[in-house]
């Protein structure tokens, strides 16, 4: 009479549709880091620049003005530093609240983005500028001009946007920080504790005394 094992037999199919997934989940997890960490460091640094020159009248000359992203909106550094903490806490939650992290990560892109963009042809920030130098309240700037910095500006924000569009729609393949799990959920074995040496089993004496263990505790 033969038996029947009852090993399960690893199924070769099985094992290649998780490739694609492992594979896919690695590049967006990637992708979505390296565009997060860029987008919010390009929003950052190019808010600090000039965004807009001007000159304004002061008796009979003219003074050259010029406003940074700062003066014209802090709406896109402020984002930028909400995303870059909503790409760090997507990692620690799981989810629903990893998608709402991605979420607001996406929405700090987008926001961002929008706010520098409108910000390239603002005045009011040199205006403002030209009543406070030339204690005139109604004074303007003449020769008004825009650089390139506000859309660079958008340009990061636009990255910060597709970090989070990334995390939403693969964020739920990506591995949650966490020290007693590892990459793919599973929980790691834990070290069984180590038994006091039996004394009436010599060989157990013996191991101890190689570990440089009292035996007799």
């Amino acid at each position: 009479m033969g038996y029947v094992s009852a090993v399960p037999v690893p199924q070769p199919r099985a094992q290649a549709a998780t490739a694609p997934d492992a594979t896919g989940s690695r590049r967006s997890l990637a992708a979505g880091l390296f565009l997060g960490a860029v987008g919010a460091t390009v929003v950052l640094l190019a808010s600090g620049q000039t965004w807009a020159e001007g000159k304004a009248a002061v008796g009979g000359g003219t003074l050259p003005l010029t406003a940074d992203g700062q003066d014209v909106t802090g709406l896109p550094a402020a984002l930028a530093i909400v995303g870059l903490a909503a790409l760090v806490a997507v990692f620690a939650v799981r989810s629903v609240g990893r998608l709402l992290v991605a979420g607001l990560l996406a929405l700090s892109g987008l926001g961002a983005g929008l706010s520098a963009y409108l910000g390239a042809s603002d005045s009011a920030a040199l205006d403002e500028k030209a009543a406070q130098t030339t204690g005139d309240t109604s004074a303007t700037i003449d020769a008004l001009s825009h650089t390139a910095w506000p859309y660079v500006t958008a340009a990061g924000g636009l990255l910060i946007l597709i970090a989070g569009l990334l995390a939403l729609r693969y964020g739920k393949l990506w591995p949650t920080m966490s020290g007693r799990y590892e990459r793919d959920g599973t929980p790691r074995p834990r070290k069984a504790p180590r038994t006091a040496p039996d004394p009436d089993r010599p060989e157990d004496l013996w191991k101890a005394l190689d570990r440089g263990e009292d035996p007799t505790h």
